[in-house]
Parts: C-alpha cells; structure tokens; sequence
C-alpha cells in the first residue's frame, strides 16, 4: 500500500471474502495509516461501485478471480483490484494513529435508512474491545480457539470475532461460507472453545447436534449470538441438544458494535440481552425525550467512547441520530424489567403505524411462528388510504402441516392481538429475502409488494 502511494486517512476497499486474505489486508490497511472500508464480495456490481465511489477509494484489495462484480464495479472507476499480497525486502514501521483518527468505515442502513458509510475510530473500535474483556467470566482468553462464519465484512464478525481474537492473542477458525455440518467437523478438528453465530447458525447446529460431526461443541465454553433476535426457543433447543447456553447480546454499526449482553451477569434469562457493558451509558426513552418507567417500551439510546463518529460526509443523517450530548438515539425499542434486564422489543423504524396506533412486527411474527406449517413470517407495514397503514403478514410455508391457511392465520391472531394489530393481508412466498447476518430485508418486501 505504501508502494502505490497510499496515504494516512486514504480509504482502501477490503473485498476478500471471510478469510485469513481478509485479515491480512484489513491489518495491512490500519498499519498503512489508511481506513479500512469492509465490503461484500457477494453483492452486485451496480453496489458495489455505489459504495467505492460514495467513499472515494484509493485502492481495492480483494479476489479478482473470484469476485467479477467486485472487479467489474472497480474497473468502472479505474481502480485494479489487488488480490495478492506482496511482502517488501523492508518491513515497515505501522503508521501512528490517534484515537479520534478512522480506522473502518462500514455500510449500515443502521439507524438512519439508506446505508451510509459509518465512521469508526481507532478509538472507537478498542474501547468497545475493552469493554467487552471487562465483562466478569472472561468473555474470551489467549488459550481460546474461537470459531465463527460471520462475514468479516460485517461489525459483528469484524470487531466482536476477529477483535476478541486479536486482543487476547487467542486463535479463531473462518468458514467462508456457513455449512452447519462441515462446521461441527471444523470445531471438532480444531478443538473449539468459544463459539460466535448468528440465530440461523444456532438452529442448524442445534438440529445436527449429536449426529455427524456432533462432537464438535464438546469443548465449547461460550456460545455468544448476536446480529439479530435469538428466539427463546432456538436458544432452548441448542442448549438442550448441546449442553451448551447460548448468551445473546445486543449492539449495531454505531455502537462498534457491543452496547449490551448477557454473558457476564450471571442470568441467561430467555429473550434478554443483559445489560449494558461496562463504560457504556444506556436510556430508554420515551418521543419527548423523557426516561420511561420500568416495563414500559422506549427506544434506547447509548452514549460511551464506543459510540460512532458520524456518517461520513453526511452531517444531516448524523445529527439525525446523533446528539449535542454524544447520545445515539439507536432506533431500537426496549423494555427493562424490575431486575434490570434489557428485552429488545423491535426496531422503531419498522413500526407498523395503524389509525394512530403502533404495532410492533415482533408481536405479530410472534403468533405467526406458533402456528403449525409456519417456517418463517415477517410483518410489514402496506399503505392504506383508510388506515394510513395495514399490517401484512408475509410467510414461508414448511413443517408437516405445511398446507397452513390464510384463514387458520387470522384466526390465530385474532385469538392472541388486538384488532388492529391483526394482518388485514397475508402473502405467502417461498422464501424471505434476508441479509448477510440473518435479519429479514423488510424494505426490499414492501418494494416487492403487489400493487
């Protein structure tokens, strides 16, 4: 990087796939001075020259015989795309950076809609790190050997699992790509101790636990899933398959990403996230800005030196999420319980608005997932000229009752919500669009709905 004149604060696309080429470069590029700009691969060229182009990339690091797109969106712009990694007859000393200097951007649609390229700090990543090791019960140790197929190209595999690793001095096993039963036969070769998924990810190991490669969670001592909600029952079914708890925690982009967890309180209770980490400040609050009362919904806001510096060049999203006092209004819904423990109640932003009153998606999805034939369900809001908003419940037929109804849903609804709450429209599809990490793209099933 020094050699093509990349300069301290220049942005470097990292394009490899969950590898140790990953590793290498996004290092190369803190050492270098530069800031690491995290991308997948696997998306399409049209984004991906998007994105090189939002940040104005210097330099792209990445597979080019196996990544056309990403070739193809760096082509466009006049930028190679470097895939080996070349070592100098003269090593060089890392660049000095201080804390306030970027260190990552990373694409988040986050708390502020369109993804935007989120500024982190040198600062911002280690205090999170920091605060993740002071959890009591040592959430990772040097003699760990952690595994994880979460993509390097998201926070949580980038801080949280590659992070942890590198600021213990532990070891960590990358699967590019997540196969639940060559993964078990992965911990089992490699003696896996410390364990990092998304809920997914817990589901499938949970279903071939015990059988082929079963063995490989034998000598794991923490299973940690984040990214997404874990429901009580996957987490029941792994830890009863496995022997294994699974501790959920809660974070995003802004946040680098860790806010809150389970893991070192002592209580794994079901659908809790713990609470905050050490260093990190932690409200609910209500639309006027007040604290609410214990066991009543408010969206969380976070403050502490892990918190986000800003979108970068993009100062009107940024205020939009992030106050004169430094608290990042997350988005998130959350309620607490007498014991202090958080439960996520659902992303504000995909409130379901109906004659004025809110529907949480969650709560829907909830009795939508309880009936037999449901794989999977997600609710979004639909325009409604009488309403403002209508819930649809979209769903995923599977399971030995798969032949489930429109009717047998609404009936299930209306026996457990109130009125407005129930799906005034239920679509069902073969599969549901769904990210990297597991969450459901509820935007792309409102663009796709019918007219």
């Amino acid at each position: 990087l020094a050699g093509l004149g990349v300069s301290p604060g220049d942005r470097v696309a990292v394009g490899w796939p969950t590898s140790v080429a990953f590793v290498s470069s996004y290092l190369g590029v803190l050492a270098a001075g530069a800031v690491a700009v995290p991308l997948n691969p696997a998306s399409p060229a049209p984004e991906l020259r998007g994105e090189l182009e939002r940040v104005r990339t210097a330099a792209v690091l990445g597979d080019a015989r196996r990544s056309a797109a990403l070739v193809e969106a760096a082509a466009s712009l006049g930028l190679p795309v470097l895939d080996e990694v070349a070592r100098g007859d003269d090593a060089l000393e890392p660049v000095d950076r201080d804390d306030a200097d970027a260190a990552v951007f990373l694409f988040t649609s986050g708390t502020a809609g369109e993804p935007r390229p989120a500024v982190l700090g040198h600062g911002n990543l280690r205090a999170n790190l920091e605060q993740m090791l002071a959890l009591p019960g040592e959430m990772a140790r040097p003699d760990d050997v952690g595994f994880s197929a979460v993509p390097l190209s998201h926070v949580f595999g980038l801080n949280v699992a590659l992070g942890l690793t590198l600021a213990t001095g532990a070891s960590l096993v990358l699967q590019e790509r997540f196969d639940a039963g060559r993964s078990l036969e992965l911990m089992a070769q490699e003696s896996v101790t410390w364990l990092l998924g998304v809920p997914a990810m817990f589901a499938a190991w949970a279903e071939l636990a015990g059988g082929a490669g079963g063995d490989g969670l034998a000598r794991v001592r923490r299973a940690v899933s984040g990214a997404a909600a874990l429901s009580p029952e996957t987490a029941a079914r792994f830890e009863e398959r496995t022997g294994v708890p699974v501790w959920q925690g809660y974070g995003l982009t802004e946040a680098s990403p860790a806010v809150a967890t389970a893991a070192g309180t002592g209580r794994n209770r079901p659908g809790s996230v713990g609470r905050a980490l050490p260093g990190v400040e932690l409200r609910l609050v209500d639309e006027a800005g007040a604290d609410v009362l214990v066991g009543d919904p408010g969206e969380i806001w976070v403050r502490g030196p892990n918190v986000f510096q800003g979108y970068f060049e993009d100062p009107g999203a940024t205020a939009e999420v992030l106050d004169g006092d430094g608290w990042l209004h997350t988005g998130d819904v959350a309620v607490v319980g007498e014991d202090g423990d958080l439960f996520i109640v659902d992303r504000r932003k995909d409130l379901v608005i109906v004659s004025g009153f809110n529907v949480f998606p969650a709560e829907v999805e909830k009795v939508a997932l309880a009936v037999p034939g449901v794989a999977d369900a997600v609710v979004v809001g639909r325009p409604d000229p009488q309403t403002g908003e209508a819930v649809e419940l979209v769903v995923v037929r599977g399971g030995d009752e798969a032949a489930v109804t429109e009717d047998q849903l609404r009936a299930a609804c209306r026996a457990s919500l109130a009125r407005y709450k129930c799906p005034s429209t239920v679509r069902f599809v073969d599969r549901l669009p769904r990210g990297l990490t597991g969450k459901a793209l509820r935007r792309a099933l409102r663009e796709d709905q019918p007219a």
